[in-house]
C-alpha cells in the first residue's frame, strides 16, 4: 500500500498511528508529499489535493483520513479501533470528529497566519481559537470518554493536540484543563505516538 502523507500533518499522523496500532505499518510505503507545491501530482491520487491518500494493494485509491483509518482497521484480526456497532461505535466516531475538527480549526488559524499581516483577519483567527478551546473544554468535562479500550476517537484527539502543540504552542491550553493535559501526556508515551511525532521533514 502507498500512503501519500506529510510528516507534519495531524490527519496523516492519525493514519500512521492506526497502522502501527493495528500491526500494519510495515505494509505501508510512505511517500512524503507537499500538497501546496505547485508541481505536486497529488491531484492524480486525490482530486481534492489533500493528504493523506492511500493506494491499496489492489489499486483502489482512498481518501481522507477517516476512510483510510477504517479501511486499515478492516485488514487485521485484532481489537478494532472502530467498534462495529452500538454506543461504543458512535462515541468513537464522535471523538474522531471532535479531534479532526480541532485540527481543521488549527489549520485555518495557521493558514490565516501565513497571509501577509495586512490581509489577516483577526476576528477569523479568534473564532478558530474559540473552536479549539470549546472542543478542549468538552474533552476536559468528559475526560472519562477517553479511557477504556483504544478506539479511533482518542487517536484522533491525541494527533490533533500533538499538532496544535507543534504549530500553535502559544495556545497555552493546559492550565485550565489539567485532566486533558494529564491524559495527553500519558497517551503520548505510546510507541505509536512516539514513532509518528510531527516534524517539518
Amino acid at each position: 500500500m502507498k500512503l501519500r502523507y506529510s510528516p507534519a500533518s495531524p490527519y496523516a499522523r492519525k493514519v500512521i498511528v492506526t497502522a502501527i496500532e493495528t500491526g500494519l505499518d510495515g505494509n505501508l510505503e510512505k511517500v512524503p508529499t507537499k500538497p501546496y507545491d505547485a508541481k505536486t501530482d497529488l491531484g492524480e491520487d486525490n482530486p481534492l489535493g489533500k493528504i493523506p491518500a492511500l493506494t491499496t494493494d489492489d489499486g483502489q485509491i482512498l481518501y481522507d483520513s477517516p476512510v483510510i483509518c477504517e479501511y486499515l482497521d478492516s485488514l487485521h484480526d485484532g481489537d478494532k479501533l472502530f467498534p462495529a456497532s452500538g454506543k461504543a461505535r458512535w462515541q468513537a466516531l464522535k471523538l474522531q470528529a471532535l479531534g479532526d475538527g480541532m485540527s481543521d480549526a488549527g489549520m485555518a488559524r495557521r493558514l490565516e497566519g501565513l497571509r501577509p499581516e495586512e490581509f489577516q483577519y483577526d476576528k477569523y483567527v479568534r473564532r478558530q481559537e474559540a473552536v479549539i478551546y470549546r472542543a478542549m473544554d468538552a474533552l476536559e468535562n468528559g475526560i472519562d470518554a477517553l479511557d477504556g479500550p483504544l478506539t479511533i476517537g482518542p487517536v484522533a484527539i491525541a494527533c490533533s493536540i500533538g499538532w496544535l502543540d507543534f504549530r500553535h504552542g502559544d495556545l497555552n491550553w493546559r492550565g485550565e484543563r489539567p485532566g486533558l493535559a494529564k491524559w495527553f501526556e500519558e497517551f503520548s508515551d505510546r510507541p505509536s505516538m512516539i514513532q509518528s511525532a510531527p516534524t517539518d521533514g
